[in-house]
């Protein structure tokens, strides 16, 4: 499979205009989960020619093609990251609503014992813990 967002919608047949490089780019430099707002804000720094109709067309594009995931929080924004990435799991500050991507061995075996426990093999899963600090 390519390595790149650009190289995985080439790869699906996707039309590459330049803004839609510049908006795949984008996303594959970006650390965070962006939303679209955010991601306009970026591309339109490298494209002042960008709309925001663009990218929100662009990235339901990706989505569609499973380029990328869209994640929803329970904030009213939908973010977004590549879904080629390695799995992870997300924990949302609720406070700031900063997004922290780990993994833990002993979560993943748990889940995995469970499926098995009740008659299943696990082919996926997404673990989304929502909390605020406990330290000041």
């Amino acid at each position: 499979m390519p390595a790149t967002i650009e190289q995985r919608c080439e790869a699906k047949g996707l039309r590459m205009t330049g803004q839609r490089r510049v908006i795949a780019q984008v996303l594959e430099g970006s650390l965070d989960h962006p939303d679209v707002e955010e991601l306009y804000a970026r591309a339109s720094g490298q494209d002042p020619n960008i709309s925001i109709a663009t990218v929100y067309r662009t990235v339901k594009l990706f989505e569609e093609a499973g380029i990328l995931e869209k994640l929803e929080f329970g904030d009213g924004r939908a973010r977004y990251e590549d879904a080629e990435r390695d799995h992870h799991d997300h924990l949302i500050d609720m406070q700031t609503g900063e997004v922290i991507e780990f993994v833990d061995p002993e979560i993943e075996a748990l889940q995995d014992r469970i499926a098995e426990k009740l008659g299943y093999r696990l082919m996926g899963h997404r673990l989304e813990l929502y909390g605020v600090p406990t330290r000041k």
